[in-house]
């Protein structure tokens, strides 16, 4: 070609700029709309008005069974658990976790979820992909009686890589203004009862990834420990357990004075959030089983007994405060009969709004 003459234009700029040239795939956005309804519908309450695809979700607010409600709402995420989903392909349990971190959170305020709204950002809008984390989220919302009202899926290509997600959601719940659980009811003496987390729930991922995959260069499809009976992968994606039917079911039977769900912070930074100034709480870490999965990432990383209490669940994903005596017993019959091996792991004692590790972390 001589100098100085024109370059032709290539064949892709000529031709109008569409959208999916742009990365997003309107078509398959649509289509992914289609095939999540089902699992929608699946969740719904009979308060529950319409469909899905309007410009909101729509719920009657039960206010005959009321006298005073007040709303409460939580918002969460997955955090770093979708990166091993992602390194997986598996994506059908992780909506539960997403469900649990926020009907949970609503729980420690006495509240009962009543619907749910879900945020799902994708690097590439893939329609399998969308449909197996919906399945996820109605599975933990109807568990947890939560409707499915509303959410958005969105594409952002350039911002996130192909294969990229992440989860939002967004629980809203009612709870009648002189049952609110607060806390502020504790009193020296008040027995402490750990509802058992099979493994991390959503939290820690970040050290856990570090000390197992890079540290310690262990493989997702290897054996969870030495012996073990499924694999790491199988560990690290266990759904999270959702406990605000058992909480609900305690709540009407005995009188419920705090509850704390377990999350990042581990049990020191979360149960110092429903302490009064003048209480502090005495856990003995010996008074339960703790998942093998806590001391393969302790040993790999060899992580402090203080950093993984404060960083990771350890076994325990929910607390609740009950008065002693009867009402202890009443409350551990009622959690089991829900299906949680609950145990007594502590009580309150007069203090400074502290919260104490009794025994051995490292265990």
């Amino acid at each position: 070609m001589a100098d100085g003459a024109p370059v032709p234009e290539d064949a892709d700029n000529r031709r109008p700029a569409t959208y999916a040239d742009a990365g997003v795939d309107i078509g398959a956005g649509d289509r992914a709309v289609e095939r999540i309804k089902e699992h929608v519908r699946s969740t719904f309450r009979p308060e529950v008005i319409g469909g899905i695809g309007g410009f909101g979700g729509l719920f009657a607010f039960p206010k005959d069974r009321f006298r005073d409600p007040v709303l409460v709402g939580s918002t969460d995420g997955v955090g770093t658990k979708a990166l091993i989903a992602k390194a997986t392909g598996r994506f059908r349990t992780i909506g539960i976790d997403l469900v649990a971190m926020c009907v949970d959170d609503l729980a420690c305020l006495g509240a009962e979820p009543l619907f749910f709204l879900d945020y799902i950002a994708v690097g590439r809008l893939d329609e399998d992909h969308i449909d197996q984390l919906l399945e996820g989220i109605a599975k933990g919302c109807r568990e947890a009686n939560c409707a499915i009202i509303g959410g958005e899926m969105a594409a952002h290509p350039g911002a996130m890589e192909p294969g990229d997600f992440d989860l939002v959601g967004t629980a809203v719940g009612v709870v009648e203004r002189d049952r609110i659980v607060t806390g502020e009811r504790l009193r020296a003496g008040d027995e402490l009862i750990g509802l058992p987390s099979p493994g991390l729930r959503s939290n820690g991922y970040s050290l856990a990834r570090k000390v197992l995959l890079e540290r310690a260069g262990r493989t997702l499809d290897e054996p969870a420990w030495h012996g073990a009976g499924r694999t790491l992968a199988d560990e690290l994606l266990e759904p999270s357990v959702i406990y605000s039917p058992a909480v609900a079911a305690l709540l009407g039977a005995v009188d419920v004075r705090a509850v704390a769900h377990i999350t990042g912070g581990g049990l020191p930074g979360n149960m110092v959030r429903v302490l009064p100034k003048d209480l502090d709480a005495v856990v003995r870490m010996d008074s339960w089983e703790r998942p093998p999965i806590f001391g393969e990432i302790q040993k790999a990383g060899d992580v402090a007994g203080d950093e993984m209490a404060r960083v990771f669940n350890l076994g325990i994903g929910m607390v609740v405060a009950v008065p002693p005596g009867k009402e202890l017993y009443t409350a551990l019959d009622v959690l089991r009969d829900k299906g949680h091996r609950a145990v007594r792991i502590g009580m309150v004692t007069a203090g400074e709004g502290r919260v104490h590790l009794e025994g051995d972390a490292r265990r």
